[in-house]
């Protein structure tokens, strides 16, 4: 089990940071023992993007990005019932599955597109670079907020199959409920503003919330 690491004083508060930029430099004060070490930083597109080059830019680190998908609901394309990263691999949140009865055939048909959008951005944001090596390293995976989680958890599994030293997720906000599910999978959950509740959007901790677009994404990169 990793160790949650949060600002209690955010717990359960709406509307705490005033925009991605801000969320990442807040974050990157509770990893201040990572500056200038051998640590990398990986975002998440196009949402971490911005919280991700504060942290690397205020602890001296490489940056780096982590192509992962949710795979999207047939009837309702801005939900998931899993996510694929980018070695192909796939995270079923079988509860979810069983709810909505999709079938086999479903299943497969999105992960088939899931993969193909996967091809394209990895194209698009990273050009099909080499990944770097991660071997004995700490890594730090960074997105804008979890909702489900499983995006994130689809990161944490491609990065333990590259045999890193410490593996930690750093995000601005999360529902508890995801916290509970990540902490197992990684050395420290790095998450200011912990929310319980039976609903939970990653907006709601942004006074100026905006859907990033990837363009907008690799304007953050070239910048």
């Amino acid at each position: 089990m990793g160790e949650l690491l949060e600002e209690i004083s955010l717990r359960n508060k709406l509307h705490v940071f005033e925009d991605r930029t801000e969320a990442g430099r807040c974050l990157y004060g509770k990893l201040i023992q990572y500056k200038d070490s051998d640590c990398i930083v990986l975002a998440i597109p196009s949402g971490g993007v911005p919280v991700a080059r504060e942290i690397a830019a205020g602890l001296n680190l490489p940056m780096d990005l982590l192509i992962v998908r949710k795979l999207q609901i047939p009837y309702n394309p801005e939900a998931g019932f899993g996510a694929m990263g980018l070695g192909r691999e796939i995270i079923l949140n079988q509860q979810l599955i069983d709810q909505l009865g999709l079938t086999e055939d479903e299943i497969r048909a999105q992960a088939e597109k899931t993969k193909e959008i996967i091809k394209r951005r990895d194209q698009v944001f990273r050009k099909e670079r080499p990944f770097p090596s991660l071997k004995d390293r700490i890594v730090i995976l960074v997105d804008d907020g979890l909702a489900s989680g499983y995006t994130m958890l689809a990161a944490v599994r491609f990065v333990k199959r590259k045999t890193p030293k410490k593996i930690i997720v750093a995000v601005p906000t999360s529902s508890k409920r995801t916290v509970e599910l990540i902490l197992p999978e990684v050395d420290e959950l790095v998450c200011l503003n912990v929310r319980s509740g039976i609903s939970f959007a990653v907006a709601d901790a942004y006074r100026n919330w905006y859907d990033l677009s990837d363009g907008d994404a690799l304007s953050i990169i070239r910048s």
